[in-house]
């Protein structure tokens, strides 16, 4: 049983019988669910509504996940964004996650690794935005982010980061250029049951250099083989 109870969880899946099992899965776990079987309608819902999560397919009629999730995070940018495909090709887990999801899971997966993965999202949420109270203003070199406003400056130019990117960058200057490791990266923003192998990490942090780096000529995000990642301002 799931420590999380009430929590609403938002289901976009135009297959009836995957969103039907989902939903099962979920309530089973004392979670609260709707379900939602195309983009234009999910993408009303998303701003009249508040949830806790969100799970979304990439092929939806209507409005596909991508466009969703993108147009979601212009005015969301906590609540977490897992979304399902039936396709595995990194350029569309790319793509996911630049459209500002947390998770990905392609089809067919295990109800179980669904429900680990919601409710370690959900967690590592609240445990952000506690954080974020602590913590309003942090500045590393000639970069400011400002944890109340979620945003971050280089210069005096803002830059646009998706959620994910956003938190690692938080974590990287929390250490004030201490090194942190990929593996403890992913258990503080995504939770113990994301896979520490994965190759999401090397994504997005390839995303803060292009973002934070590339366009001041400058190289902050470093990189200590088989150690972590720190910042070097």
């Amino acid at each position: 049983m799931s420590s999380f109870t009430f929590m609403e969880i938002l289901i976009v899946e135009d297959d009836p019988t995957l969103s039907r099992n989902i939903s099962e899965a979920l309530t089973a776990e004392n979670h609260h669910t709707a379900c939602v079987y195309e983009g234009l309608l999910a993408d009303r819902m998303l701003k009249k509504s508040n949830f806790d999560c969100i799970i979304m397919d990439i092929n939806l009629p209507g409005k596909n996940g991508f466009d969703l999730c993108k147009d979601f995070r212009l005015h969301n940018t906590s609540t977490p964004v897992i979304i399902l495909t039936a396709f595995a090709e990194l350029e569309d887990k790319v793509q996911g996650f630049d459209c500002g999801a947390d998770d990905y899971l392609t089809k067919p997966f295990y109800m179980r690794e669904l429900i680990l993965r919601v409710n370690s999202l959900i967690k590592r949420n609240k445990q952000n935005n506690s954080r974020a109270e602590e913590t309003p203003i942090l500045v590393t070199g000639d970069i400011t982010l400002n944890d109340d406003q979620k945003k971050v400056f280089r210069q005096g130019k803002e830059i646009s980061l998706t959620p994910r990117e956003y938190q690692i960058l938080r974590r990287l200057m929390e250490r004030n250029g201490d090194i942190i490791s990929k593996a403890d990266l992913i258990k503080e923003i995504w939770g113990r049951s994301f896979d520490a192998n994965t190759n999401t990490i090397e994504v997005y942090v390839n995303f803060l250099r292009n973002k934070l780096d590339k366009p001041f000529g400058k190289s902050t995000i470093k990189t200590k083989v088989g150690y972590g990642y720190y910042l070097d301002c």
